[in-house]
């Protein structure tokens, strides 16, 4: 592996330095232009104008695979993480087989190493088949070579409080966290596709009442309490479920909580027109709800930024409302979409930015490899970015397989240029660099289809 020198970046947004990197960690980091002497192999990356920032860690990644390979690949999806900037993704249990086993985790983990553009670290179901009933082999996925410590049955909610109790009692020992889709079974079954209000009446969409996201926080956190174990909060969207978060830190309990792109930047209204599009798990909800969350994650009571990234096929979306696929992408465009509605706004700092995308999430997954500071000693998983950058959404030039893209022709303030994995590019000017399979180790600016 050749030397990487990044010259002139603003670290955090804030002074320029130059940096050194060497084996695929930090060798030098240097304020002082032209401190660094440049190795005769190296290359050199000219970021002057750029911010450099520890590498994005994705919570809450569909990447399909196995069992919906025409949606998404771990290789396409691996290909759109590292053109929107992370260097971690966790991979949802939700594929078919479900992650429920340790040999199926260690799978999903040895796809993501072929691939080889980010680290796909397995999250496990916590019930044997997502069924909700019986625990799924947590032990066993934990103690793999997978390492596995995010468990979540995604899209179903663990409604018994018995097995979500025993869940949190038997990772406690290994130190896990359990991510909870919050959705109260009998408040929103599975006819629910909208927020329930005035809107869903008018369109005649079942609805989804905001307790029934809230009253599964407060239960879960009362559960984490009890047993002395962690509970996270998979993209919380209402108001009433920020309250139940912040009653629980302040009571020292230990939950954590996500929070989407789009639900920061998307409301209600847009299902006006049924546009499956905007169809997603939990719905889009109203400005007040939009604006609640916006506040919470720049004062800190939401830990992090996670995608949902969920592709589809065509033939899944494109049906009338209630019967289409939940699920948007969202890998590539998420950093434009925060800085624009976070930093722009000046609600965050890029420094704030950075804790919300990469050190909070990767200290949630355990991900010590991940999110740290760019300093001497820390492996080399980072990120440029040109916050002045205009961006225009183009969902037929995404890396991913899917198309169910809600910002297509949208415009943001704030790109991805660079990503850098374990002092390797994986991405430039946002575009992923493919590994060529038939070149062992070469790398080439190539678009997955």
């Amino acid at each position: 592996m050749s030397d990487l020198v990044i010259t002139g970046a603003r670290i955090l947004g804030e002074a320029a330095a130059d940096v050194l990197v060497r084996d695929g960690e930090i060798a030098q980091v240097s304020e002082q232009p032209g401190a660094i002497e440049i190795p005769v192999d190296a290359e050199v990356i000219d970021a002057d104008g750029l911010a450099l920032l520890p590498g994005f860690v994705d919570l809450h990644t569909h990447l399909r695979e196995p069992g919906r390979e025409d949606t998404e690949t771990v290789a396409s999806g691996s290909a759109a993480a590292a053109a929107g900037g992370f260097t971690a993704v966790l991979a949802m249990a939700n594929t078919n087989p479900v992650t429920d086993t340790g040999e199926a985790a260690v799978h999903i983990l040895e796809l993501g190493r072929r691939a080889g553009l980010v680290e796909v670290q397995p999250v496990g179901a916590v019930t044997k088949g997502l069924r909700g009933e019986e625990l799924a082999e947590l032990g066993l996925m934990a103690r793999s070579k997978a390492g596995v410590r995010v468990f979540s049955d995604d899209g179903r909610c663990i409604g018994d409080a018995r097995v979500m109790r025993r869940a949190l009692e038997y990772i406690r020992g290994f130190g896990g966290v359990i991510s909870q889709h919050s959705q109260e079974p009998h408040l929103a079954d599975g006819s629910a596709c909208c927020h329930e209000g005035e809107l869903s009446g008018r369109l005649g969409l079942p609805g989804w009442p905001s307790p029934a996201e809230s009253s599964i926080i407060a239960r879960d956190a009362m559960l984490a309490q009890h047993t002395g174990s962690r509970v996270h909060v998979a993209h919380v969207s209402t108001a009433e479920g920020v309250e139940v978060i912040r009653w629980a830190k302040a009571r020292g309990i230990a939950l954590t909580a996500e929070v989407t792109p789009h639900h920061l930047a998307l409301d209600v209204s847009r299902v006006t027109g049924y546009d499956p599009t905007f169809k997603v798990n939990p719905p889009l909800r109203p400005q007040e709800d939009i604006m609640a969350l916006r506040e919470a994650l720049a004062d800190g009571t939401i830990d992090a930024v996670a995608t949902d990234h969920a592709p589809h096929a065509r033939h899944d979306k494109e049906h009338a409302f209630v019967d289409a696929a939940f699920g948007m992408l969202g890998l590539e465009t998420a950093f434009s979409v925060v800085h624009d509605v976070m930093v722009r706004s000046g609600r965050m700092s890029l420094a704030d930015l950075s804790t919300r995308m990469s050190s909070a999430p990767a200290r949630i997954a355990g991900l010590t490899g991940h999110g740290r500071s760019v300093e001497v000693g820390a492996p080399a998983n980072l990120v440029l970015v040109d916050t002045a950058a205009q961006v225009v959404v183009d969902k037929n030039a995404s890396h991913s397989l899917s198309r169910n893209n809600p910002w297509h022709g949208s415009t943001f303030t704030g790109a991805v240029h660079t990503t850098v994995l374990r002092g390797r590019l994986t991405a430039r000017d946002g575009r992923a660099l493919v590994p060529e399979p038939a070149v062992g180790g070469g790398w080439a600016a190539e678009a997955q289809p």
